[in-house]
């Protein structure tokens, strides 16, 4: 097989690992938009997409360093401290570092050759090697066991906005829309699991903006908002 190359790119608030979604579909007004190569940017190739709510995306993770085979790896919903088998999770660090994504198809634009969709777990600039429809009668397995992460719930954060005046520069700043995918983001945890320190302070990049939060508990309070450096090149 010979090497494959990007299609597209995708576009989102989020530029870095951190924050991201753990899975596709956890924070569904998370929105972003797949930009292709100029080589598949015509109206045909997308002819007919505009008839399925959802898709899979098949794209690579390009934010993660290059790292030696490991047979096991220690998946978040487990806490990061137990191991199971690579092929049993779906973490990162993988032979062939691909991802596998459904997302919500929220319209297409037909005059830029993008689709915009929901709920994606990737990064701004993540390279996407493939998109194939989501067919609910051969894809969707009600009832279908799914390991560990049966015995084991997620625990969402209630996240609180530390003053009435800091909600107002929020929404200023990020606008409605995108600040409810914001608070998504955050109510799902984006620490690393062995992380617990009620007075740590930590810093989210989302939409060109530094967010601030601590936690403690089971409880997110965002402290403050800044527009991040601006990139001389």
């Amino acid at each position: 097989m010979s090497n494959i190359q990007p299609i597209a790119f995708f576009r989102s608030p989020l530029p870095q690992k951190f924050g991201l979604p753990r899975q596709s579909g956890l924070v569904e007004s998370l929105e972003g938009r797949i930009e292709f190569e100029p080589k598949y940017r015509t109206p045909d190739a997308l002819r007919g997409l505009d008839g399925f709510d959802y898709i899979w995306l098949i794209w690579g993770f390009n934010l993660n360093p290059s790292s030696e085979f490991s047979p096991t790896v220690r998946p978040p919903r487990l806490g990061g401290n137990e191991r199971v088998g690579v092929f049993a999770s779906r973490s990162p660090f993988r032979p062939n570092g691909l991802g596998l994504s459904s997302v919500k198809v929220l319209g297409i634009d037909w005059e830029r050759c993008e689709i915009i969709v929901a709920g994606a777990d990737l990064a701004d600039g993540t390279p996407i090697y493939d998109i194939k429809p989501y067919v609910a009668y051969c894809d969707s397995h009600p009832g279908a066991r799914s390991g560990f992460a049966d015995a084991r719930e997620w625990q969402r954060l209630e996240v609180r906005v530390a003053s009435p005046e800091l909600e107002s520069a929020l929404l200023k700043a990020l606008g409605e829309h995108p600040l409810r995918a914001l608070l998504g983001v955050l109510a799902e945890d984006p620490r690393p699991q062995y992380h617990d320190d009620p007075a740590k302070e930590y810093g989210l990049s989302f939409g060109g903006y530094n967010v601030r939060f601590k936690v403690k508990g089971t409880v997110l309070i965002v402290l403050a908002i800044s527009p991040e450096p601006q990139d001389p090149s």
